[in-house]
């Protein structure tokens, strides 16, 4: 979640992108395209469509910067923005997700890391792999649980207004999402010989 300085600079930023300021514009899309791109392929599981996509939330957030009262959160109303582009998308075409594997470090935003030694750096990727591979067999539910609350660090009440469901709903789908997660990385250890 952005607080402090950054929440006072994305402040100004998107008071700079409803005055019309193509920079301020640009620096916003910068800065979120890597989680839109995500975002898109998480629903899609299509890196076209998930290109596509993005550039079709990015349309709409343009259109719709008015309607993000002042104060109100950006990110959970950028993912609620582009999810719902995305369904609308999927049900234009016609298709249901397609059970295909994505990588998960395509769909997840990119994080600044340190620079760690090279022992440091495989046994971190073998955690990712482990991770990301996990993540691929959960349930599109609890992917969803994982996806917006511990990769977009959405809070509780904020997933629960987006998906239309009761806080509660949302506790236990993440708790049992968790589970699953646990139960598919603890199947997948012995295959990584971690």
């Amino acid at each position: 979640m952005e607080n402090g300085p950054n929440a006072v600079e994305l402040e100004d930023l998107l008071r700079r992108c409803r005055q019309g300021d193509e920079l301020a514009w640009e620096a916003l899309v910068r800065r979120y395209q890597g989680r839109v791109y995500g975002l898109a392929l998480h629903y899609l599981r299509n890196r076209e469509e998930a290109l596509d996509a993005a550039q079709e939330i990015f349309v709409r957030v343009y259109s719709k910067l008015d309607t993000l009262r002042e104060g109100q959160a950006f990110l959970p109303w950028l993912v609620r923005l582009g999810r719902n582009c995305c369904l609308d998308r999927l049900r234009r075409l016609k298709v249901r997700t397609p059970e295909i594997e994505v990588a998960m470090e395509d769909a997840a935003p990119t994080l600044a890391a340190g620079d760690p030694n090279p022992e440091e750096s495989g046994r971190a990727k073998q955690r990712r792999d482990l991770l990301h591979r996990a993540i691929a067999t959960l349930s599109d539910n609890s992917r969803e649980m994982i996806f917006l609350k511990d990769i977009h660090e959405l809070k509780l009440d904020e997933i629960a207004e987006l998906l239309a469901v009761p806080v509660g709903t949302v506790k236990s789908r993440s708790s049992r999402a968790r589970v699953e997660l646990a139960k598919a990385v603890r199947a997948l250890t012995p295959e990584a010989g971690v």
